[in-house]
């Protein structure tokens, strides 16, 4: 058997989506011997261990589920949380827009509970690495667990300091900088001093006065390029034959991301030519 038919196959220790008739999802980690109980009788995980991804067991009650081994996303939306996870949705457009690939070196504030460090991790590869700092222990110890027991270890490429980001005496240089935090723009000159020329900062905030007071920080410093915002809205869609609509639910707003690149030191960029908005810096401005 290749190795690429091999990893198609559950093993003991693998992390195993079971889905059931109405779409409901459930999650085993596979032992030796060991049965998973539900409300009509149970399942051995030894009748999952050693087939192939794809199949349907079924309990002893003949209750029947389909077997996956998780994607990153069914992975995050039911791993334990201590703090609200940033969404598949929105750790795609960071990895997306922030160029994040195989090599990058990466500074993360905010971990959470480890969902954005997992897909940083996974982009950067072993070519790279992704340092991450979390103010609170609580949080810290959650999101510790969560990647260990996605990668099945601690991944040698990371490291995590308890603390916040901004008070630490920074020795190394980053290719990207990613803030998920409540003020964000209490970080923007220590981005500009651990970035490289070129380099990405992009931060993931949850309200309109974050992103202003961020966008504000970031032209006030003078060391980016003008910063660029963006919301991600998913709306999925039903199709049974010909009745084809929207589905009733969907995952509107979450977050904003605001991202701005590093100058070149003593490069001052040149002025945007817009006219603001009447009002857009408050109620004093002189009649033009």
């Amino acid at each position: 058997m290749s190795t690429d038919e091999s990893s198609a196959l559950f093993k003991v220790g693998d992390r195993v989506q079971l889905t059931d008739a109405k779409g409901k999802l459930h999650s085993i980690t596979l032992q030796p011997n060991q049965e998973w109980h539900t409300h009509n009788g149970w399942l051995l995980h030894n009748d999952l261990i050693g087939k192939p991804q794809g199949i349907v067991v079924e309990t002893s009650g003949g209750l029947k589920f389909l077997a996956f081994k998780p994607l990153l996303a069914d992975y995050v939306l039911t791993m334990p949380r201590g703090a609200t996870i940033v969404y598949p949705k929105d750790a795609a457009m960071i990895l997306g827009f922030a160029d994040i690939a195989p090599g990058s070196r990466v500074l993360e504030a905010g971990v959470g509970s480890g969902a954005l460090t997992i897909s940083l991790l996974r982009a950067v590869g072993p070519s790279g690495y992704v340092d991450s700092f979390e103010k609170r222990e609580e949080f810290a110890d959650v999101a510790v667990k969560n990647i260990k027991h996605y990668f099945a270890d601690t991944p040698e490429n990371w490291s995590i300091t308890l603390g916040a980001v901004e008070e630490f005496a920074h020795t190394k240089t980053y290719d990207r900088v990613v803030l998920d935090m409540l003020a964000p723009w209490e970080c923007i000159d220590m981005a500009a001093q651990v970035l490289d020329p070129g380099g990405v900062f992009i931060a993931y905030v949850a309200t309109t006065t974050q992103l202003s007071q961020v966008a504000e920080a970031i032209k006030n410093s003078g060391q980016f390029t003008e910063p660029e915002s963006s919301e991600t809205i998913v709306r999925g869609w039903h199709h049974e034959g010909l009745a084809v609509r929207p589905q009733h639910r969907m995952i509107g707003h979450t977050a904003f991301l605001i991202m701005t690149r590093r100058l070149a030191v003593g490069t001052i960029a040149p002025l945007r030519r817009r006219r603001p908005s009447k009002g857009a810096y408050g109620t004093n401005e002189s009649e033009s």
